[in-house]
């Protein structure tokens, strides 16, 4: 009896080794499982949030482009500050009337209600009357972002005299809540963008673009203030425009009036006394 116990004490005490170490390994086992599907459950908690943040971030943009303006045609009268490169700055009166993708016509009258300049602009073609040098310059649709430092063409131009937002897209990736209004950063193919609008009303206060080509270093920023609703859309009556490149360029828009579709007129005749740049 006693050697039969002696050779069953081995095997007793393997079978407990192996029992134990069964138990232990599941206890492992189990650990590892348990902070795997936590850290599974915490990532998908992660793609959730940023889920709903990037649902948000598209609602508050769609609802500031909800008020682009669609017309027609538009005429308006503005006071107008340009300050040129050199820091000089000239206050003009200025008339403008668009016919959609069609045409823009502007006159700029300074003091005394002297006519100086008057624009005909196309989809291909720029055209200029200078009435105090009595010259006409003609030049393809390029020469807008020449002038301007901007990639502008008429249909661009036409929305930023309206008042609807240029070069932007939706390719918006955080934001940030403050002070009544709600911002959103990201970037396209060609910008870094801030886009900032009013939270309870979504209408545009200002946006920021910087490209990211390195070897411009352009800034463009775009205000919109003093909104008023007469004819069905928002319009902003108050705009600046600033660049920044190798020039900086600024821009105020104080409309005076304006109307949506009317009948228009553009008169543009070219008096043969004129000089032909």
């Amino acid at each position: 009896m006693k050697y039969s116990l002696l050779r069953t004490l081995p095997v007793l005490l393997i079978a407990l080794y192996t029992l134990s170490g069964c138990r232990a390994t599941r206890k492992i086992q189990t650990a590892i499982n348990t902070r795997v599907d936590s850290v599974a459950l915490i990532q998908q908690a992660m793609e959730a949030a940023r889920a709903d943040s990037l649902r948000y971030i598209r609602g508050q943009y769609d609802s500031a482009m909800g008020h682009r303006i669609d017309f027609v045609s538009f005429s308006g009268k503005m006071d107008l500050e340009y300050e040129e490169p050199d820091g000089k700055k000239l206050n003009i009166n200025a008339q403008v009337r668009m016919q959609k993708d069609s045409l823009i016509w502007i006159s700029l009258t300074a003091i005394f209600g002297i006519e100086g300049v008057r624009a005909c602009i196309t989809p291909d073609s720029v055209k200029v009357l200078d009435k105090q040098n009595k010259t006409y310059l003609v030049r393809s649709i390029a020469y807008l972002q020449e002038i301007t430092a901007l990639p502008l063409d008429l249909r661009s131009l036409q929305d930023l005299l309206i008042g609807n937002p240029v070069f932007l897209d939706s390719a918006f990736y955080t934001y940030t809540r403050g002070n009544g209004t709600i911002s959103l950063q990201g970037s396209n193919a060609w910008f870094r963008q801030l886009l900032t609008i009013g939270e309870s009303d979504k209408l545009i206060s200002s946006y920021k673009l910087d490209d990211l080509d390195e070897n411009r270093r352009r800034t463009s920023y775009l205000a919109y203030a003093d909104y008023e609703n007469k004819f069905g859309p928002w319009f902003a009556r108050r705009r600046t425009v600033q660049v920044a490149e190798k020039k900086n360029l600024s821009i105020r828009l104080n409309y005076k009036q304006y109307a949506f579709n009317e009948t228009l007129s553009f008169p543009f005749a070219v008096p043969k006394n004129y000089k032909i740049e």
